[in-house]
């Protein structure tokens, strides 16, 4: 097993519901300030996307293209900073760069950061996210997430590492040693290595859950959820109860 695998290795309020790109809804859009200043309202972690900009810069955004959340095409790792600054998300605001998600919540709430790997940019990308995150004073409040786990290989070792993984393979298991913790999707939680991963200490997070139904069948097979859609204070009611 790595060297991160059990629950102190975290802020315990990652354990009461991870808010999916932020607290958003009809009025505010995923991945952008308003849905991260809801999260740290409410006292909730958070997950949010980082890519790289043409010019190294680091923007928070889930899809590589912009077209989704801001109605305009666009490529992030094709567009320089100034360039995606002309951009405005549906709610209004700004496209943020990831140091002012920093800014915004200056470690008051965990924050989960996945790290979006375009055409084998891993590299420069967790090197970047690494400077940004060299002033963190409480490694607790962040945790790295990515289906690349090359992007996760080099990462600083103040902070726990989770392998995202969106269906089973054989390799998941015997790269155990190249993360701390598995991010499943919630299909996955029941099937038997899954469990017996569990059984042994690993940690697991499972997204999306965007029903109650969902969340209180995930937290008897889970250690954390990602979720969306659901009141954040009926999250932390029901996971309270394990």
């Amino acid at each position: 097993m790595s060297k991160k695998n059990h629950r102190g290795d975290y802020d315990p309020r990652v354990f009461l519901g991870i808010a999916h790109r932020g607290l958003h809804g009809k009025e505010i859009t995923e991945n952008g300030l308003k849905s991260f200043q809801a999260a740290i309202d409410n006292d909730m972690a958070f997950e949010l996307d980082v890519h790289l900009s043409k010019d190294g810069a680091l923007f928070v955004c889930h899809d590589d293209s912009l077209l989704r959340t801001t109605g305009k095409e666009g490529i992030i790792e094709e567009l320089t900073s100034e360039q995606i600054g002309e951009y405005r998300l549906l709610d209004g605001e700004k496209v943020p760069l990831f140091q002012e998600v920093l800014d915004l919540n200056q470690e008051r709430v965990p924050i989960v950061v996945e790290l979006k790997v375009h055409k084998g940019n891993y590299n420069p990308l967790r090197k970047a996210l690494m400077r940004a995150l060299k002033g963190i004073e409480n490694s607790k409040s962040i945790v790295l997430i990515s289906f690349d786990p090359r992007a996760l290989l080099h990462c600083d070792k103040r902070f726990v590492t989770q392998l995202l993984v969106c269906k089973e393979h054989d390799w998941t298991f015997k790269l155990k040693g190249l993360y701390d913790a598995l991010d499943l999707d919630q299909t996955l939680l029941e099937r038997k290595e899954v469990l017996s991963y569990r059984e042994k200490g690993g940690i697991v997070n499972a997204w999306t859950i965007q029903t109650e139904e969902e969340l209180t069948h995930a937290k008897d097979y889970a250690d954390m959820v990602t979720f969306q859609f659901i009141e954040p204070s009926k999250v932390k009611e029901i996971l309270s109860k394990r």
